[in-house]
């Protein structure tokens, strides 16, 4: 994105702490996303609740993309600080925090230097306000920039290891829409209509920035929101053929309508009763059917075995980097290990409701190897290899059978989350 020229206006320090000024309260909201998601660890999902639950509509819209940026660039926006500073600041000093979302707006989001300050400086009080004013000039008269791609945290970049410089690459764009097409043989219709490319058989994609319940199909339920990656663990099981399905872990659901789509009699198990309903609502608006049960799958047990099950396991989500820039900083070796060891548990309860000669397709949207590559050789089941007939173009199988998908991956038509998926046969 290229950086906005200065404006002519005087750029010093706005001296009105009026919280009624345009624009503050959202900035506001943002100071307090930050410190939920870097202090606290909690999802930006979580932090944006509680921080931004007040604001108007446009003023939320406009606290998450300024949080997101800060998040996706904070390596990037912390070395300029670091840059115009005689003492580094404290990571988590309110300063720090200021002027990463001040330097997000100018360098992402095209705000010109004089609405940046308007609406930043008002954050902070004293000294703090001089010292940020100082840096944000220093930085604009340089002027500064960012590189062509995000910085990602060290401990982030040695774990994906050599992976991570595509990823990185990814991730200086939010992602396109990707749409799965409830019946494949319409595929190219509704490319056509809805403008979009089409990636594989029953997958659209779109821009972002798309109003999605305006679009056409989305009120016949012609097609849902899902990413292409997250497309393939359903794809994997082929056709029902009315044979029985288990979707362990189901919401949202999208899993939950391939699979009806695809034939199968699916039972959709979740343990939120509330994430259920929102299952519910995408199968009236569908047209398709399953029977919803809300149990914890560590203690339900099912009357009787299933054909097919489709594990999409509970998991770090580090593969949704491009659309949730905040795993990038809570997500650390412990909770990678703790989400490892339910996922263990997980995939053995459900080898042993698998039918004979039925077939576990596990997956997990991570991109740890502790949540992949690591756990299929724990349960028993033997691979049924995947095969590159059944991946979109650009996207191979390992030698072992399983796909491993990335960011950085279709890097000419926007990408794609970053997956790990095993078809097993019992």
């Amino acid at each position: 994105m290229a950086k906005p020229s200065l404006p002519s206006g005087d750029l010093s320090a706005p001296r009105s702490n009026n919280p009624d000024l345009p624009g503050l309260r959202a900035r506001k909201a943002v100071l307090t996303m930050l410190d939920g998601v870097l202090r606290r660890g909690e999802t930006l999902d979580m932090a944006e609740r509680g921080a931004a639950k007040a604001l108007a509509p446009a003023d939320r819209a406009l606290a998450r993309a300024i949080a997101s940026e800060t998040l996706r660039w904070l390596v990037d926006l912390d070395a300029l600080i670091d840059s115009a500073t005689r003492k580094p600041l404290q990571h988590e000093a309110k300063a720090r925090q200021v002027l990463r979302l001040m330097l997000a707006q100018w360098l992402r989001l095209d705000t010109p230097p004089h609405a940046v300050i308007a609406t930043g400086l008002p954050l902070l009080t004293g000294g703090l306000r001089r010292l940020a004013h100082g840096v944000f000039s220093t930085l604009t008269k340089r002027p500064a920039t960012l590189p062509e791609a995000p910085t990602l945290p060290d401990a982030v970049r040695m774990r994906w290891g050599n992976r991570a410089e595509a990823i990185a690459g990814a991730l200086a764009l939010p992602p396109p829409l990707d749409l799965t097409v409830r019946d494949w043989s319409q595929t190219e219709r509704w490319t056509e209509e809805l403008g979009g490319v089409s990636l594989m058989p029953g997958h659209i994609r779109l821009p972002r920035g798309e109003a999605i319940e305006a679009l056409p199909g989305f009120a016949d339920g012609a097609w849902w929101v899902q990413d292409i990656a997250a497309s393939l663990p359903a794809r994997l099981l082929g056709p029902g053929e009315s044979r029985k399905a288990l979707d362990l872990c189901s919401a949202p659901g999208g899993k939950t309508l391939q699979l009806a789509a695809q034939g199968w009699d699916v039972t959709s198990l979740d343990v939120k009763p509330k994430r259920l309903d929102r299952v519910e609502q995408n199968l009236k608006r569908t047209g398709l059917s399953a029977t919803l049960v809300s149990a914890d799958a560590l203690t339900w047990e099912p009357t009787g075995q299933f054909d097919a099950i489709l594990l999409d396991a509970p998991c770090t989500a580090t593969g949704t980097c491009r659309r949730h820039p905040d795993v990038l900083h809570r997500i650390g070796a412990e909770h990678i290990t703790a989400m490892a060891a339910l996922q263990a548990k997980l995939l053995e309860r459900a080898a042993h409701w698998l039918a004979p000669g039925g077939t576990l397709v596990y997956a997990v949207c991570s991109l740890e190897q502790e949540e992949g590559e690591a756990q299929p050789s724990t349960i028993g089941l033997t691979t049924d290899p995947i095969t590159a007939a059944e991946l979109p173009d650009g996207v191979d199988p390992a030698s072992e059978g399983w796909v491993r998908t990335h960011p950085g991956l279709l890097p000419n038509t926007g990408g794609m989350d970053g997956f790990f998926i095993v078809r097993l046969k019992a």
